[in-house]
């Protein structure tokens, strides 16, 4: 039936994320998303425009990538269930667990945790410099091991629970629009002089799509911490005072929950091209920060995971029970 197809692919994708990742060589939906918002800025940005001109440049920009994004991937799953059931099906797959990062986010936080493990600062340095936009090249190792920490845990929500929510709500086709407006974000979304009015609408709508994936979030973190015999009522603590003193309105409360149960300090100086960005420091310095703190992020974030696979699956059973309760 309909409805057990529709579980199947959501498990599948888990999966397949989790067990293959993002092969190396293989093109990645994203990375042409990414392609295509370029070919769009180079074409509609302008600096000699006022603020409301590239205000409504920025909105065309979010406006058009979106319906390329839908028609494009309504169009591959059309031809492909024309063609064979299978080959859609094989498509749907692969294309959904692309929305995914638990493999790739856990990878690169255990990388940087290897790394120093070994002792390698400058490969520890390295590796974080592939997963942040901070400058790396000088940190000091707590300083990487915040830098780990803080992306796994913000990263959670862009790369797994939103993800997931919506292709609960609406499969795939909902599932890469999402994945359109987070890239869209990652490249636009800044506030400075380019982007300041450009970027806006990206920044907006990234800041509305996350907003109940970020705090159905912490509800699976808080869970996988005590399963994990973490101190999940610090992490409830420092998440209720410090997760809106974050500059995001979303990215505070997963960042804020694992600082309190790890029981480390977040926030700080970062810098960027050589500028400082000064971010409030979320969570009480109550032990120094040391390499074990990414494996238990990275374990958090797993655990986490699951738990929020397990309730989607759970509460599509629900759903359909009350919906045609004789089916079972």
């Amino acid at each position: 039936m309909w409805w057990y197809m529709n579980i199947g692919l959501l498990l599948g994708a888990f999966l397949v994320d989790l067990v293959v990742g993002d092969p190396p060589g293989v093109p990645h939906p994203v990375v042409a998303i990414g392609r295509g918002i370029s070919f769009l800025e180079k074409k509609l940005y302008n600096k000699n425009l006022g603020p409301q001109e590239l205000y409504l440049r920025g909105l065309m920009l979010v406006f058009l990538i979106l319906t390329l994004t839908a028609g494009i991937i309504t169009g591959v799953l059309l031809v492909a269930f024309y063609l064979h059931p299978f080959l859609y099906l094989f498509f749907y797959l692969w294309f959904l667990s692309s929305t995914l990062a638990v493999k790739g986010l856990g990878k690169a936080g255990l990388d940087i945790y290897h790394a120093l493990g070994k002792k390698d600062l400058e490969l520890a340095r390295f590796k974080t410099g592939e997963i942040v936009g901070r400058d790396t090249s000088s940190l000091e190792e707590e300083e990487v091991v915040r830098a780990a920490v803080e992306t796994v845990a913000e990263n959670t929500v862009d790369g797994v629970t939103a993800p997931l929510f919506y292709a609960f709500l609406g499969g795939l086709p909902l599932a890469l629009l999402y994945k359109a407006v987070n890239t869209l974000d990652s490249m636009v979304g800044y506030q400075n002089v380019r982007y300041e009015y450009f970027g806006r609408a990206a920044a907006r709508l990234d800041d509305l799509v996350n907003y109940i994936p970020a705090r159905l979030t912490v509800v699976f973190m808080l869970m996988a911490s005590l399963l994990m015999g973490m101190d999940w009522r610090r992490g409830w603590e420092t998440l209720k005072v410090d997760a809106r003193k974050h500059p995001s309105p979303n990215s505070g409360y997963s960042e804020a929950l694992v600082a309190g149960v790890l029981g480390i300090q977040l926030g700080g100086d970062n810098y960027y091209q050589g500028s400082i960005s000064r971010r409030p420091l979320i969570g009480k310095d109550l032990k120094k920060k040391k390499s074990r703190d990414i494996l238990q992020a990275v374990r958090l974030m797993y655990l986490a995971s699951l738990l929020n696979l397990g309730a989607l699956v759970s509460l599509y059973f629900l759903i359909v029970f009350l919906i045609y309760p004789g089916v079972f």
